[in-house]
């Protein structure tokens, strides 16, 4: 025979009936009017409260660690008063209504018809403030009694107990219904901020998941009009009555959180599923974007930012917020980083090239939008000092509470746009599809005559190249970019070996005295470090003026590792490139004697040589210099070093196009390493 525990049934059926009929009161003084504030922020600083309320002694936590949570921060958006107005009246509510006057579940419900135009969980987080507000001015007042004398009248004047040590049951009681509380608030806040375009139609058991909500939201805020009434019922309380009625006031507490630390254990498993299944379905439908065409950038750019706040964007230079469509019919610029973005001399680097460069973008043609990811699941304190600092600082849009962002976004760039340490730049088209995954490099090589900034466009720029000292030196500083641009004879140079710089710069002396212009830029080594700001400072005093300051050298080193970095991308090779070929030497030169690269202007006859080499032949340069003002001197340099290969005239063919100075000058085959004979074709 089958026996049944009538008993267990009924009272579950009990229970089940109460939800019902609580649920439709509920949802009777429910009534939302389009207000919005920020419950997470809101309940952080609560948080921020509680801990120092519930610390006895002085704590060494730093009074702002969580800048997001200042009240100034917090903004309530379409109520007409201010919200510390919305948290005093929600704290007098809580502390004028007397038990006496009604039960905890009449003012419970009584609170919810205060609270009847917020969403849920912005009601918890404002009842969870109004007790915060209360109970922290309490704990105040008591924790500097012993050391303040207006704490002493204070405490006198509203019949405070003489100690707070004798509070202990009751205040460690409170501190774990506290706790339990928060995680509840923020399972609801998690609940309520899922993208509700994915929730609805695709998420089984919504609706029951929903009632869920609203009961735990009645649990909380009853709790928190149960945690006030004890501050009230601590006034004016007999010496006697003290130790009997606080033992009292501890076990109601431990009850309570009893009941919401079951509600927890139950709550927050649906909510994990309910989070992992959202993410799944946002997940596949960014892919599925990035597949498709659209008409423009909306939809994509709505999908990986706006699905919880309408203006998700902000202008730094300006502070305005902004939505997504302020991009509409823009490329759009993703860069994407940690909140500490750049090294400052890149980051400066990338406003000028971006915003400062001398091909000025296109008003409106493209947007750069930062997009800070931290570098663990939760924001640190530095991280958002970072944040803030950055992000009024630079001059483009950036994600205006990045710590908001969608993990299944952030788990889409990782793992869609290859995002890891190192920052990129990942570029958008008007209609939002993915022209390159990292545009980065391109930025730092060519600036904004780089746009649009598509993968196919870096090919095109490419191949319009050559390795001349124009590439190499552009807009890195405007005095070098003159000469560069005069065609002035430069030599860069880089060792950090002091006695070699010393000899190599004696012997280019010489050549300078017999006549020879000749400027001298010297750049270290790559990845310059403390060794080479000492040797710039040096040659600075005792050689010649340094053109490039220890900055201007780092950035330097960035555009070569950029243009390595762009040609592997591109899937080029240096037995096939010969930029790439004269990039990797200088890059990875270990040579203790240093190096040295001389041309002129755009022109493509460049000379790059190791340090014992150069020092050889600028030893000759009497045997060689007469050939100077025939062969201009790269092309009397590059005879010594890379002589002849057989005797006689060059019968070999080159077609230049035309320049302005090339009929004076005089070129090298590069071939046999003889002059060539020049004749002119008119098209």
């Amino acid at each position: 025979m089958t026996s049944f525990d009538s008993g267990g049934f009924w009272q579950r059926s009990k229970s089940f009936l109460d939800d019902e009929i609580l649920i439709k009161k509920l949802l009777l003084s429910h009534d939302p009017d389009g207000r919005h504030l920020d419950s997470e922020m809101l309940l952080c600083a609560v948080e921020n409260i509680m801990f120092y309320a519930t610390t006895s002694e002085v704590s060494d936590k730093p009074a702002d660690a969580n800048l997001k949570s200042h009240i100034s921060n917090i903004e309530l958006i379409g109520s007409q008063e201010p919200l510390v107005h919305t948290i005093y009246k929600i704290a007098h509510e809580m502390l004028c209504k007397c038990p006496g006057k009604g039960d905890l579940h009449t003012r419970t419900m009584a609170l919810f018809d205060l609270l009847g135009n917020y969403g849920w969980a912005a009601k918890v987080a404002l009842a969870l403030a109004g007790f915060a507000t209360s109970y922290g001015e309490f704990c105040l007042i008591m924790q500097l009694r012993p050391h303040i004398s207006l704490a002493v009248s204070l405490a006198d004047f509203k019949q405070l107990p003489s100690s707070i040590s004798i509070l202990k049951p009751q205040v460690k009681a409170l501190r774990l219904l506290v706790k339990t509380m928060v995680d509840l608030t923020k399972c609801i806040i998690e609940f309520e901020g899922l993208p509700a375009v994915l929730v609805g139609p695709y998420i089984e058991n919504l609706a029951a998941m929903k009632s869920e909500i609203y009961v735990t939201a009645y649990w909380i805020i009853r709790s928190t009009l149960a945690c006030s009434s004890q501050i009230t019922n601590l006034k004016a309380m007999k010496p006697e009555q003290v130790y009997s009625n606080i033992i009292i006031a501890a076990w109601e507490l431990l009850s309570l959180d009893y009941r919401l630390s079951s509600i927890y254990s139950h709550l927050r498993p649906l909510v994990d599923a309910f989070r992992q299944q959202t993410e799944a379905k946002l997940h596949q439908k960014l892919l599925n974007l990035f597949e498709e065409s659209h008409i423009d950038n909306q939809e994509v750019l709505q999908m990986l930012f706006a699905l919880k706040d309408d203006l998700p964007l902000k202008d730094c230079p300006t502070q305005v917020k902004l939505g997504v469509s302020e991009l509409k019919s823009k490329v759009v610029l993703l860069l994407v980083s940690k909140p500490d973005l750049l090294p400052l001399e890149q980051l400066f680097f990338l406003v000028h090239q971006t915003y400062d460069h001398p091909h000025k973008k296109v008003e409106g043609s493209y947007e750069m939008i930062w997009v800070p990811i931290s570098c663990s699941e939760t924001w640190t304190d530095t991280e958002e000092k970072w944040f803030n600092f950055l992000s009024n600082s630079i001059p483009c849009y950036s994600v205006r509470q990045p710590w908001s962002l969608n993990s299944a976004v952030i788990n889409f760039m990782k793992q869609e746009w290859n995002y890891g340490d190192e920052a990129i730049m990942v570029v958008l088209d008007s209609e939002g599809m993915t022209t390159n995954l990292n545009a980065l490099d391109m930025v730092f090589i060519w600036g904004s005559e780089a746009y649009p900034f598509s993968l196919s466009r870096e090919n095109e720029l490419w191949k319009g190249e050559h390795w001349t000292m124009q590439l190499i030196t552009n807009e890195i500083h405007p005095i070098l970019t003159q000469w560069v641009e005069e065609g002035r004879n430069i030599c860069i140079y880089g060792s950090e070996n002091l006695e070699w710089i010393r000899e190599f710069s004696a012997k280019t002396k010489d050549i300078k005295d017999a006549g020879v212009l000749l400027e001298m830029i010297y750049v270290g080594m790559n990845n310059p470090n403390e060794h080479v700001k000492d040797l710039l400072t040096t040659i600075n005093i005792e050689i010649h003026s340094t053109l490039l300051s220890f900055t201007k050298v780092q950035l330097f080193w960035l555009r070569l590792e950029s243009m390595r970095r762009s040609k592997f991308r591109l899937g080029h090779t240096a037995s096939t490139d010969h930029i790439l070929a004269e990039v990797l030497p200088l890059l990875y030169n270990n040579d203790d004697n240093g190096w040295a690269v001389f041309g002129n202007g755009s022109s493509a006859d460049m000379v790059r040589v190791q340090g014992a080499e150069i020092i050889k032949c600028l030893n000759l340069f009497r045997q060689w210099g007469e050939s100077v003002a025939q062969l201009e001197f790269i092309g009397a340099l590059r005879t010594v070093l890379e002589p002849p290969l057989l005797g006689g005239p060059c019968n070999h063919t080159q077609v230049i196009p035309y320049s302005e100075g090339l009929i004076e000058g005089s070129i090298v085959c590069q071939k046999c390493k003889r002059l060539m004979k020049k004749f002119t074709i008119y098209e």
